[in-house]
């Protein structure tokens, strides 16, 4: 999985953002292990103000596309 930082996302308002379990639900892996992929950089991640995880679905689309691809 490629390495990925929270800088390298751009947000704005219209940006879809996603839980860990719909995230988990894509790769079909446990919200877990989308949390230790995210804490490992492999994920780009943003925190709510409750301290809540969500990812960019155009980000973590484009993760999943390399990985079928078999580009990582």
């Amino acid at each position: 999985m490629p390495e990925v930082s929270t800088t390298d996302v751009s947000m704005t308002e219209r940006d879809e953002l996603l839980t860990p379990g719909e995230v988990a639900a894509m790769f079909r892996v446990t919200p877990k292990t989308v949390t230790r992929w995210a804490e490992a950089g492999k994920l780009p991640v943003v925190r709510t103000l409750g301290g809540h995880r969500r990812f960019p679905a155009a980000a973590v689309r484009e993760v999943r596309a390399a990985l079928e691809a078999g580009t990582v």
